[in-house]
């Protein structure tokens, strides 16, 4: 699919103008309508990929989670769709709403869910099913009253390809997932995993795209390994709609643990209002995991 020659045109100067942008004003589309207030203010979240293990065993059910949350009064939880019976068939209705009665009743708002998608695969019929995917699962988030659905631009630039390339394809499909999303009140929310965007610029290149208040980032700060982390951070914090607040970030290939303070200072300057999920990754015992980076969080935002 071949892209208008302004759209070629602008895709291809977004990097410069981009930057400008985010360094100056904030986002030139994302959430345009949005008057961002000076202070900001944080809703502390859960990203259930944290009992990733558990849940995968069978050893926990999503109804575990609203209950730890509940537990660490937590007030909000990104239900990963990965977690649902059948996945990644919709679940029933009965269980959706059996979650969002428990999570209402232990004060917890499913403020999110998300897919395993690939946008960079080549072929068509594969990139078709993925779109299904993901409007199916939005039909989900919606019966959640979950306002944000995390997706995946997708895997490394396909060989063969250049990565704007892969861009005259992707866009396409992004905006249809996000046009069925504003139909149905929900997000589009983009995660940055290190795979296909590597970079702020690249994020923001594909938010500027497709073009719509209805998309934005989920600002993942472990997989900005490219440059200093909380200048990256900071880049891509005006287009968030949501987050994943990890335990350590990156310098080039050195993993060291976050700094919270700083993450503040860039949520603070953002003006960021809304859910900041946490997510814990590796070995050990999560729950313990989750409670020490919730404390490191709490301390200090």
């Amino acid at each position: 699919m071949n892209l208008s020659i302004d759209r070629r045109t602008f895709m291809k100067t977004v990097p410069i103008s981009a930057t400008a942008a985010v360094l100056s004003s904030g986002p030139l589309f994302a959430l345009s309508d949005v008057k961002r207030r000076k202070k900001s203010h944080i809703k502390y979240s859960l990203n259930a990929y944290s009992f990733n293990n558990p849940l995968r065993a069978g050893a926990m059910t999503l109804f575990d989670v609203v209950d730890f949350c509940a537990s660490l009064d937590f007030d909000g939880l990104d239900a990963t769709g990965y977690y649902f019976p059948g996945y990644p068939d919709v679940p029933k209705d009965a269980y959706i709403y059996a979650l969002k009665r428990r999570a209402f009743a232990s004060g917890i708002t499913i403020h999110g869910t998300g897919v395993r998608n690939d946008f960079t695969i080549t072929d068509k019929k594969q990139r078709r099913e993925d779109i299904e995917l993901v409007k199916n699962w939005i039909n989900v988030a919606s019966k959640l009253g979950a306002t944000v659905i995390r997706v995946f631009p997708g895997s490394d630039v396909p060989v063969g390809y250049t990565f704007d390339e892969v861009l005259e394809w992707m866009i396409p499909d992004m905006m249809s997932c996000v046009d069925y999303g504003k139909n149905h009140g929900v997000i589009t929310a983009m995660q940055n995993h290190n795979h296909f965007i590597k970079t702020a610029d690249e994020a923001i290149k594909i938010v500027e795209a497709v073009n719509s208040d209805w998309f934005g980032v989920v600002l993942d700060i472990g997989s900005l390994r490219r440059g200093d982390p909380y200048e990256e951070i900071s880049r891509l914090a005006p287009y968030a709609v949501s987050w994943q607040l990890k335990e350590m970030v990156w310098y080039g290939d050195k993993q060291v643990p976050v700094d919270v303070q700083k993450i503040k200072a860039i949520i603070d300057s953002s003006g960021y209002r809304g859910f900041l999920p946490i997510e814990t990754l590796g070995s050990g015992d999560p729950k313990a995991k989750i409670k020490n980076l919730i404390s490191k969080v709490r301390e200090y935002i």
